[in-house]
């Protein structure tokens, strides 16, 4: 019985197989099993494929020229903002430099103002002190020396810290530096020009903080 068995088995195995192929043929039935290794040779290279290996759909060339053209479009205005408010920041940095500087220069404007008029009253003073040419009073000759060595520091101080005084008469009218009080006939003066002054105008650094009272040559009506 197990003979009997064993020559069926015998018949049913395959006459001869195709190399290279590792697949068994039987007899009537052509069905083809495949070894484990080309099993394993075949799930390798069968693997699911991988993503980044997709291919990609590139853009048309028109997207990718509008997109490059909004691209340059905020370069453009990027750079124009940055210009504006480098400009901008500039421009502040001056001002308030300008400011401070302002500030040192006439900070003592007020105080200056306010120097002035001591200085007028002193060589007021010092103009009666003197007195007629060739008074003999040595007592008052002192002091008319005294107060003449006063002012003459007071504006040596002055101009020391930019203060000085205006000296319009023979100049043209300014009217930014002088104000008139009257009219004096032009005798031997070009008319328009500063003939007296009766109260004297002062610059600091330039800047005037006190008009000069001053008389205008005219031309004399007959």
């Amino acid at each position: 019985m197990a003979a009997r068995s064993l020559r069926r088995l015998g018949a049913l195995l395959p006459a001869a197989g195709e190399p290279g192929t590792g697949s068994l043929y039987f007899r009537g039935c052509p069905c083809a099993f495949s070894t484990a290794a080309q099993q394993r040779s075949t799930g390798d290279e069968c693997g699911p494929e991988d993503p980044s290996e997709e291919p990609k759909h590139p853009l048309p060339d028109c997207a990718l020229e509008h997109k490059a053209i909004k691209l340059e479009e905020q370069v453009r205005d990027l750079t124009e903002r940055y210009r504006r408010a480098l400009a901008d920041s500039e421009n502040v940095r001056r001002r308030t430099q300008k400011f401070v500087e302002d500030a040192k220069l006439f900070g003592i404007q007020s105080f200056c103002r306010d120097l002035v008029e001591v200085a007028d009253i002193l060589e007021k003073t010092a103009e009666s002190a003197a007195g007629q040419p060739g008074d003999p009073n040595p007592a008052l000759k002192k002091i008319y020396e005294g107060l003449a060595l006063i002012e003459a520091k007071l504006q040596s101080v002055f101009a020391k810290h930019g203060l000085q005084k205006m000296n319009p008469v023979g100049g043209r009218y300014d009217p930014y530096d002088h104000e008139i009080i009257c009219h004096v006939p032009a005798e031997g003066m070009q008319p328009g020009t500063v003939a007296l002054v009766t109260q004297d105008g002062y610059k600091l650094h330039g800047r005037t903080i006190r008009h000069a009272l001053v008389g205008v040559a005219v031309e004399a009506q007959e």
